[in-house]
């Protein structure tokens, strides 16, 4: 048995839904253990391309199951859309096939409302939130004043909860300027999305926990990236959750001994969708081309991402967090045709060397990069399907970061699809 966690490290979009999708494999059960709809896993198979948001990558194995775990807070529409459309696809999405948590919370139309609403309200000091929702949803589970999928599920409850909740949520839009929410307006939508979820909806933990029981592998699936962390990214420009590989195991329900490893997702580069500190990125035409090349849109909002060169202080820091045992680096395709490629090494701040990303904003936003230069290469990676049919100046680079990281590569992604993709060692081999 081997329980594997995947997470991402930088600000996410990583390409932790390929490697989850390659792992799964592996895996008997796939398990999407935080987040939310703010999160899109882009997979593309056989030349098709599918994206997630709540339903953890391992759906395309038929034979696996997955999870939502208690977690996740869960737009029922979107969720209830998501699975049609996998469904469309002639992918299997059966009750034995998904489970989700009777304990996730739940994103109601409210919560999309006053995330729209403040986002507008603080004008040029924007956050950069997806507007879906998540972190007034959080709040509420944070006040214990959230709507969990079993209160969809028992009709009287969720009326009370609405009685309750709306006179609040009303005064905030009010002072936003917006239209008000009644109940009468969302509770027969919301009686259709619960008749749509109820065959889904289950005891994730214990699920969980019983496969592990069993001595199944078990797959984890991390949304976002640790430098969105709640507590330890660059707040405020955060996610509202914990993105971190050590949440899985309060998050899901189980021990911290039955996490055996975690695979760290990192770009061969670095980018940033919204606002923030970056201090590697690139403000100019190499920007823009490795923008275009790698097609840094978001899978969720489709805003176009911030770009830059790889950050290995920030990488250093969230290796550290997670407890990364193995590394996967995704797009070092989109490197080729770069020379020479740099990689931020070292912070300065006030004619300090750094060596890891400051706590204060303010810092963070001035500090120095320190960079190192490495020979590029101009070859195509697409084709290659071993470490040794990359050029010697990508292995070079791979084998850099190994040794500055202390860390194994064990997977190299060169292009989009599930074939493009080199398996230096299956992580699950190691344990």
């Amino acid at each position: 048995m081997s329980n594997l966690v995947v997470v991402g490290t930088q600000w996410g979009d990583e390409g932790k839904g390929k490697l989850v999708d390659i792992l799964a494999e592996f895996a008997d059960m796939v398990v999407r253990f935080q987040g939310g709809a703010n999160a899109g896993h882009t997979l593309i198979v056989d030349g098709k391309q599918l994206i997630t948001h709540l339903v953890p990558s391992g759906i395309l194995h038929p034979t696996k199951r997955c999870a939502i775990g208690p977690a996740v807070v869960v737009d029922p529409e979107t969720l209830v859309e998501e699975i049609d459309a996998i469904s469309q696809r002639g992918i299997q999405v059966s009750p034995d096939v998904l489970v989700i948590s009777h304990r996730a919370h739940l994103v109601m139309p409210y919560h999309r409302l006053l995330d729209a609403a403040r986002e507008a309200a603080r004008g040029s000091k924007k956050i950069g939130t997806t507007l879906r929702g998540i972190g007034p949803c959080l709040e509420d589970k944070a006040a214990r004043t959230g709507i969990r999928l079993s209160d969809l599920l028992d009709s009287e409850v969720l009326a009370e909860r609405l009685s309750v909740k709306l006179p609040e949520v009303n005064a905030l839009l009010s002072h936003y300027g917006r239209d008000t929410v009644q109940a009468e307006d969302i509770l027969p939508r919301l009686a259709e999305l619960s008749a749509c979820l109820a065959p889904y909806v289950g005891d994730v933990g214990e699920v969980v926990r019983q496969e592990m029981d069993r001595g199944k592998n078990v797959l984890f699936e991390g949304a976002q990236g640790t430098l969105l962390d709640i507590d330890h990214g660059t707040y405020p420009f955060v996610t509202s959750s914990s993105t971190s590989a050590g949440a899985v195991c309060p998050l899901v329900g189980f021990g911290p001994k039955r996490v055996d490893g975690v695979v760290g997702v990192a770009k061969a580069y670095t980018t940033r969708v919204g606002a923030g500190p970056f201090p590697t990125e690139l403000k100019d035409e190499l920007g823009d081309k490795l923008r275009e090349a790698g097609g840094e849109y978001g899978a969720t909002t489709g805003r176009s991402r911030r770009c830059g060169w790889l950050d290995l202080v920030a990488l250093r820091y969230t290796a550290a967090i997670n407890g990364l045992t193995s590394l996967c680096i995704t797009k070092l395709d989109v490197l080729s045709g770069i020379n020479p490629i740099r990689i931020g090494v070292g912070y300065k701040l006030a004619g300090q060397e750094l060596t890891s990303p400051p706590a204060n904003i303010r810092d963070f936003s001035r500090v120095e990069p320190i960079y190192e230069e490495f020979e590029g290469w101009e070859e195509d990676l697409g084709e290659g399907r071993t470490k040794a049919d990359l050029p010697l100046q990508a292995r070079r680079y791979v084998e850099c970061l190994e040794h500055l990281l202390n860390l194994p590569v064990d997977i190299i992604s060169v292009g989009a699809g599930r074939a493009e993709t080199i398996m230096v060692q299956n992580p699950y081999n190691r344990y």
